[in-house]
Parts: C-alpha cells; sequence; structure tokens
C-alpha cells in the first residue's frame, strides 16, 4: 500500500502539470514577457502566502497541521523584499489581487480557520513547490530579468534556513505520512490538494489575460 505522500503527489499530479505548463508560466519562465508580469505574480503570491503564515499562527499546537509550521518555510518576509526592490517603496500601497488570487487566498484562510487538514493540502502544495520547481522560477528570472543570484527580486525562491532542500522534504514528508487522520479525511485532504493546484491554475488564467503575447 503507498505512503499518504506518494498518494498525495500521485493523486494531484495532473492538476501539477496543468498549473506547470499554463501558457502564462510557459511564456514568463520562456522570457516572453517582461519584468512587469513577473512583478504582478510575485504580488499575488503574497496574498496566497499572508493567508498561509497569518493563519499558521493559530494551528501550532494542532495536532494535525501544528508539526507543518516551521518558520524556516516562511516567504513573507522574502516576497516584501522583492517587492520593494520590483515595484518600489510603496509597493504596499499599489498591491491589488486579482479575482482568483483573492478566491484562492480565501480559500487557503477559510481551511486555516475551519480544517487543519485542508490547511495541510494548501501547505503542501505551496512550500514543497517553492523548494522545488520553484528553483527553477529562480534560476530563469535571474538570467531573464539581470536579477543578482540569490538577491533581492528572487529572494521568495531563497531558502536560507534550510542548508540541505532533500533531507527536509524527506522529513515532510514523513510528517504526511505520520499525519493523524483516518481513510476518509485523508481521501478529501487529497481533493483539497486537487483545489489547490486548480486555484493556482485559474490566477495563471487571469494573469495571461492581463499580459498576452502580441499577436
Amino acid at each position: 500500500m503507498d505512503s499518504f505522500s506518494t498518494l498525495i503527489r500521485t493523486a494531484s499530479h495532473q492538476q501539477h502539470v496543468e498549473a506547470e505548463t499554463s501558457a502564462f508560466m510557459s511564456d514568463l519562465l520562456g522570457g516572453r514577457l517582461g519584468v512587469d508580469a513577473y512583478a504582478r505574480y510575485t504580488e499575488q503570491l503574497w496574498f496566497v502566502y499572508e493567508a498561509l503564515e497569518s493563519g499558521a499562527r493559530g494551528l501550532t499546537s494542532d495536532p494535525v497541521a501544528g508539526p507543518f509550521v516551521r518558520p524556516e518555510l516562511f516567504r513573507l518576509p522574502a516576497l516584501e523584499r522583492d517587492l520593494a526592490h520590483l515595484r518600489g517603496p510603496d509597493w504596499r500601497s499599489r498591491l491589488t489581487a486579482l479575482p482568483a488570487t483573492r478566491t484562492y487566498a480565501d480559500r487557503v484562510a477559510e481551511c486555516a480557520r475551519d480544517w487543519p487538514g485542508g490547511y495541510v493540502a494548501h501547505h503542501y502544495t505551496r512550500y514543497l513547490g517553492d523548494l522545488s520547481g520553484g528553483q527553477v522560477i529562480r534560476g530563469r528570472a535571474e538570467r531573464t530579468w539581470g536579477f543578482a543570484r540569490k538577491g533581492d527580486g528572487v529572494r521568495f525562491y531563497v531558502f536560507e534556513d534550510i542548508s540541505h532542500p532533500a533531507a527536509f522534504k524527506r522529513d515532510y514528508r514523513g510528517l504526511l505520512d505520520a499525519l493523524p487522520a483516518g481513510g476518509p479525511e485523508k481521501q478529501r485532504i487529497v481533493s483539497e490538494c486537487k483545489r489547490a493546484f486548480a486555484l493556482n491554475t485559474a490566477v495563471f488564467r487571469a494573469l495571461g489575460e492581463e499580459f498576452p503575447l502580441p499577436a
């Protein structure tokens, strides 16, 4: 029988691929969009991580979600430094969420408030993705727009407090496998994981509409 970490990865594979291969991300990482599109994407991330990390504060002692609340993962300070670099010191006053982003962030906040298992699903899809595919985005962004290696503009993707990402991800999967939840609850978590990828893809779709390639 597959472990839960294997189940959650394989069950959400199709949604994961759809998110990674969206037209917006393909155009962004292919260098076909300008730095403004990258900055707009980074703004949308702020809303999602604000929901994730403000929600984490009330879950530290929760038996299901608590073990996943790891300060070394938190991204908001790095995101805010990137936004100051990308948008200037008054970035916060001009920050706006796309409707799709607001829907996504609201769902994360709802799970943090009402359903720790659902919070874990969103935590998994975001942070493990940042530690893995996020490193590809960082490298492309550095080459395409000339950011300093692991510097301002791409600090979101730099986990300074995680010295061994592979070992960290292995430990994280161990937490998933030890999740104190029965079969039906685990199936709900898998479904929420799929929903998280779909919400993310909807943000990419909205960004694609905002930044269409010239005909």
